[in-house]
């Protein structure tokens, strides 16, 4: 069974600084720096499918069961040693997700991307694969 985490542990774990409004990558002292708060982070997952993506201050999430348009959320963007964690509220359940490098794969294409991802919604983690608009996957770009 794995383990789940809640955004407390993983910001615990990569020692995270405060909310974005408060520090950014170009200010946190030695927090990650790898993804600048312009980008546009997408990020995806499988079985069962989900993803979406991460502009600003707004986390759209999309599955297959609310189609293209996804729900948006707000998040708050904190910065930690290893990585960047968001963290919201979607249809009332707490919702976390933490981005961090990393080859990663998502398992049904030829594409690499550059960031893993975590995500934790109530009591549920899922795992899947990122890339920014400035940091792209490597394959096909129609899987």
């Amino acid at each position: 069974m794995r383990t789940v985490l809640t955004l407390a542990a993983m910001l615990a774990a990569s020692a995270c600084s405060p909310p974005a409004n408060e520090v950014t990558p170009d200010t946190a002292p030695a927090g990650f720096r790898g993804i600048d708060e312009s980008e546009t982070i997408t990020f995806t997952g499988t079985e069962p499918f989900w993803g979406g993506t991460v502009r600003g201050d707004t986390l759209t999430w999309r599955t297959p069961e609310n189609g293209d348009a996804g729900t948006a959320i707000p998040v708050e963007r904190f910065y930690g040693q290893g990585g960047i964690a968001f963290s919201g509220r979607l249809d009332g359940a707490a919702f976390d997700m933490m981005v961090t490098p990393g080859t990663c794969s998502d398992g049904m294409s030829d594409r690499r991307y550059p960031y893993t991802v975590t995500v934790r919604i109530a009591d549920r983690q899922l795992e899947g694969c990122a890339y920014t608009d400035r940091q792209g996957f490597e394959g096909p770009d129609a899987p």
